[in-house]
């Protein structure tokens, strides 16, 4: 029988990362020496999940999806992925700027890869004073004077650039140009999909003394060079209702914040939901059974689990994902 799950955290150091995953996640990362982001739920083959709660214990996740099929993430799912679990959650430290960077849409990637595309959200968990982030272009451009401005050295020049806080949301879909600035502490949901091209890597070496490979030539035909005037999410965090964050074929996310028990009703959307606790503690009760949920728990509720109770008794804030 299914039940909401839980999972060993994958850890990954990388040369931005830092130390909040321990210190503010309460996730120690050791022997790593720094850690840039935790893969929670993942059905990457490199780096597939292991679940860590009850029966299922040690059980990877794409067992348990070639097993259980539509049970486990919705008969429509099932149909349009099969034996690839579709999305992936992570946590993202940066200590360091990342590297200005895009990802293909499917069409690309499956071209080039075999591949899904990347489109992914971000939620701020933490941010340090003055803290900043890139999203899209901050004029309206095309390929060649794109090029134009990299060649000369002066791409930062056509970035968006914005100062960002706690609880700040950007959907970025495949083929936008990003960047998480130092002093961000992130949520991040996305398609199951590693495919990066970096565009910039401020120089930086690793502790051999190398640059990590760039993808200039691979990112411009996969960079949507289109301006928009607003590329953060406006939304009001209601309290105790659920609130509408991303709605895109690929995931939904609503935001949750409550003060008070709450019963979640899944049985229309034939899918697996996730939670994604960004603040404070619940009780996730479903039946008889019980599973407490804090701050930094990612939690995967199978299609067959339909009704849900979050029980708290201060509150909680988090992030509700599923397929529509």
């Amino acid at each position: 029988m299914l039940y909401p799950l839980k999972f060993k955290t994958i850890f990954k150091d990388k040369i931005w990362g830092g130390e909040k995953i321990k210190t503010y996640l309460g996730k120690d990362f050791a022997p790593l020496p720094n850690c840039g982001e935790t893969w929670e739920i993942s059905g990457v083959k490199s780096d597939v999940s292991i679940i860590a709660n009850g029966p299922l214990t040690g059980t990877s996740l794409a067992q348990l999806l070639a097993d259980q099929k539509g049970e486990l993430i919705g008969k429509k799912n099932y149909e349009r992925f099969g034996n690839e679990f579709p999305l992936l959650i992570k946590f993202i430290d940066a200590n360091e700027d990342l590297s200005i960077q895009v990802h293909p849409n499917d069409e690309l990637a499956e071209k080039r890869h075999g591949s899904k595309g990347k489109t992914e959200m971000w939620y701020v968990l933490q941010a340090d004073e003055g803290a900043t982030l890139i999203s899209g272009f901050n004029q309206k451009l095309d390929k060649e004077t794109y090029l134009k401005k990299f060649n000369a050295g002066e791409l930062s020049d056509i970035l968006n650039k914005e100062e960002v806080k706690a609880g700040d949301v950007f959907f970025l879909p495949a083929g936008r140009v990003h960047t998480i600035g130092k002093g961000l502490l992130i949520a991040e949901i996305q398609q199951t999909s590693d495919i990066t091209y970096r565009i910039y890597d401020f120089d930086r070496v690793d502790d051999q003394g190398n640059k990590r490979e760039l993808h200039v030539e691979e990112a411009l035909d996969a960079i949507d060079y289109t301006f928009y005037d607003e590329y953060k999410t406006k939304y009001n965090d209601t309290i105790n209702e659920p609130v509408a964050l991303v709605d895109c074929k690929y995931f939904t996310t609503n935001i949750l914040t409550y003060t008070e028990d709450t019963l979640r009703d899944y049985s229309a959307n034939d899918s697996f939901v996730i939670h994604v606790c960004v603040e404070g503690s619940y009780i996730l009760k479903y039946g008889i059974e019980e599973l407490p949920v804090q701050m930094g728990d990612c939690v995967l509720i199978p299609a067959t689990t339909e009704k849900v109770v979050l029980s708290t008794n201060k509150s909680f804030k988090i992030l509700e994902s599923y397929i529509g």
